[in-house]
Formats: structure tokens, C-alpha cells, sequence
């Protein structure tokens, strides 16, 4: 089990300075709207993964007007403490665990895990293919390290093809050499990337089956279909005979980069057809399907982050997910509210919680 043992934050989002000890197994961050409850969870997220969830940039994650932040958690699993350094100063970002510095963050990925479910989630089913495959090679790039390798290569060489492509795309006379040593490159990584894609599924959605059940009361029948450009041909062959479209559109048009996977109630695209209700069960699902994912693959039980749940959910919905958290096979779980009465209400009020109240920052 990952557990969080303390935080400090300097000069993260709206945290001049700020830090907190953590003991409970279930602990609620409770403040009005602004204080910075979702900035504490996010600085938790970025500890374990490097990097922000909610922001594309460092610079978005420092506080107005500084020009540097750190962040420090102090992480115990398996009996084992470490402290874990995030700071950014001088456009450089300094990764360290144990007082080690990482020469790369991706060797960070995989140490600590940890699964956010957010408002802003919802995308992931309402937007275009991009925020599915996120979410597929973020659980896939922290239990497998050869997929973490394997993706980060083809997407390097993806962004030199795409560059090559431009470049001649109205040259008549093309040297071909160069594209076939980018094509050399990306094709044994796309396949492998494709087969690791092909069994996850495999193994996931049963469990997205099993949550969405209980969370919708045996309604429908939730599921994934994967769509791929591998699935009737390999890598080589489509990079191949697609040079002269390629070439017309100026960027690589078939690979894994355009993989799809399109959610599924009974048959239906949810995307098109599900109702709101629907869509946040089938959200939730995932996220839990997720963390029992990563908590098999990785023999250790993730860090459950829960964003302003409670605003989001019916009444129905929430009493089922409680009671899936609060079983044994959950670790820590942290999460935010506005309101503390009503934390202890829904666990209740034996439960074992602790509080860390925000003022106005």
C-alpha cells in the first residue's frame, strides 16, 4: 500500500508555503471554493507522476509573480519511507527520490502510483480520441516499463516524420532513405505498442464491467471496443503504402497514434447516446478499474484521489461508490469537500478521518 505521509508545498499554484502531516488512512482536504483543495491533490499528482494533472505547463503550477516551486512528500510502502522532491527553478525541472536525482523524469514513473478523478473527467468521454489513449498509456506507462520506452520512442520518431513530411511535401525530387529509417524505427515500437494495447484490454474490461455494475445496479452492459489501423495490417506495411498520402497531408496518417477506443453501453456509443447519469458511472468505473489495475500489476495499492465527488454525483451513485472505497481492497483516499459535515455523514461518523481545513489562501 502507498501511503502519503506528509506535503510540503513552496510556491506551488496559490500555496505561498504551506505543509501538512498525514496519519489517516482516509483524509478530506475541506475548504471553501478557491482555497486551494484541488491544488493540494494536483501537487500530490504531480509527487508521483512528475508532472501536473490539471496543467499542459510548469509555468501554469507556479505561484503569480515567483519563478520557481517545490514541492516534498514523504511516501511509505511496504514499510519503507522515502521522500520525494519536485522542484522547478531557472526553466529546469529537478526530479528526486531518496535523495537520488533522476537523470530522466520517465524513471520516476512507476515508483509511486496514484489515480485522480476529477470534474473535468468527463471529457475523456465527450471529446476526441486523444483523452482515451492518454488514459490508456498513462495506467499501461506506469505498470510497464518497456511500454513507457517503446511509446516514448515512437513519438519522437513520430514528430521527426512528421517534420521530414512537411518538408518535401512539395518536392518532386524526394530522397527516400530518411523516411524508410523513420518507418525502420516507429514500426517495431507501433507493434509492440499495439499488442500491449490489445491484451490490456483483455484484461480491463472485465473490470470496468464489474464496477460499472455495481454503480448502475446491473443496468447495462458497459464495454470497450479498440479500433486500430494494426488491427488488419502491420506497422511497416501502412507506413509504406502511404507515403504519397502522407506526403499530401503533410503528417503521418496511419499508425497508433490514431488508435480508438469507443465506449459502449449495450451496443450504443455512449459519446453519442449516453445520458449525463450514465456517462459519470461509466467515468467512475473507469477510474476504479484503473486503480484495481495498477494495484494487481504493481502489488501495491495506488493513492485514490476524489476532486469535489460529492458536487458531481447523485445521492444513489454516491452511496455505491463509498461502499466500494471503503472496502479493504482501497488504500488511501484522499479527497476534497466543501462541506465537512457532510464527509462525516456519508463515511460516518466512527470512521477514521482526518481533516485538513483551508483557509482562504
Amino acid at each position: 500500500m502507498t501511503l502519503l505521509r506528509k506535503i510540503s508545498l513552496f510556491q506551488f499554484r496559490n500555496y505561498p508555503e504551506a505543509a501538512y502531516n498525514i496519519e489517516a488512512k482516509l483524509i478530506c482536504i475541506c475548504g471553501k471554493n478557491g482555497s486551494g483543495k484541488t491544488n493540494l491533490l494536483d501537487a500530490i499528482y504531480t509527487l508521483c507522476y512528475t508532472k501536473s494533472y490539471f496543467s499542459a505547463t510548469v509555468q501554469a503550477t507556479i505561484l503569480h509573480g515567483a519563478d520557481a516551486y517545490r514541492i516534498e512528500g514523504l511516501f511509505e510502502k511496504d514499510h519503507k519511507k522515502e521522500s520525494v522532491i519536485c522542484k522547478y527553478k531557472n526553466g529546469k525541472k529537478e526530479i528526486s527520490c531518496a535523495g537520488i536525482i533522476y537523470d530522466k523524469h520517465a524513471e520516476h514513473i512507476g515508483k509511486y502510483a496514484a489515480v485522480m478523478v476529477a470534474p473535468d473527467d468527463i471529457e475523456m468521454i465527450n471529446e476526441g480520441s486523444e483523452w482515451r489513449r492518454k488514459f490508456m498509456d498513462s495506467i499501461l506507462g506506469q505498470s510497464n516499463s518497456q511500454y513507457l520506452d517503446n511509446l516514448l520512442q515512437y513519438q519522437k520518431v513520430l514528430q521527426q516524420r512528421n517534420a521530414w513530411l512537411k518538408m518535401y511535401a512539395n518536392d518532386s525530387k524526394i530522397d527516400a532513405s530518411l523516411i524508410d529509417y523513420y518507418n525502420a524505427l516507429m514500426a517495431p515500437a507501433g507493434n509492440y505498442i499495439h499488442q500491449v494495447r490489445r491484451q490490456f484490454l483483455k484484461e480491463f474490461v472485465p473490470l470496468l464491467q464489474k464496477y460499472y455494475s455495481q454503480l448502475s445496479a446491473d443496468k447495462e452492459m458497459a464495454t470497450i471496443e479498440y479500433q486500430s489501423d494494426l488491427s488488419n495490417f502491420s506497422l511497416e506495411h501502412l507506413l509504406e503504402q502511404n507515403v504519397q498520402n502522407d506526403l499530401r497531408f503533410q503528417r503521418t496518417l496511419k499508425g497508433i497514434h490514431k488508435d480508438e477506443l469507443v465506449f459502449l453501453l449495450n451496443g450504443n456509443s455512449l459519446k453519442n447516446y449516453g445520458s449525463q447519469g450514465q456517462k459519470k458511472s461509466f467515468l467512475f468505473s473507469l477510474k476504479l478499474a484503473q486503480y484495481e489495475y495498477l494495484k494487481t500489476k504493481m502489488n501495491s495499492s495506488p493513492i485514490l484521489l476524489l476532486d469535489d465527488v460529492f458536487e458531481k454525483l447523485d445521492q444513489q451513485r454516491m452511496e455505491a461508490l463509498l461502499n466500494i472505497i471503503s472496502t479493504p481492497m482501497f488504500g488511501q483516499v484522499i479527497l476534497t469537500d466543501t462541506h465537512e459535515h457532510r464527509v462525516k455523514d456519508a463515511f460516518g461518523n466512527d470512521s477514521e478521518i482526518d481533516f485538513i481545513r483551508l483557509n482562504q489562501i
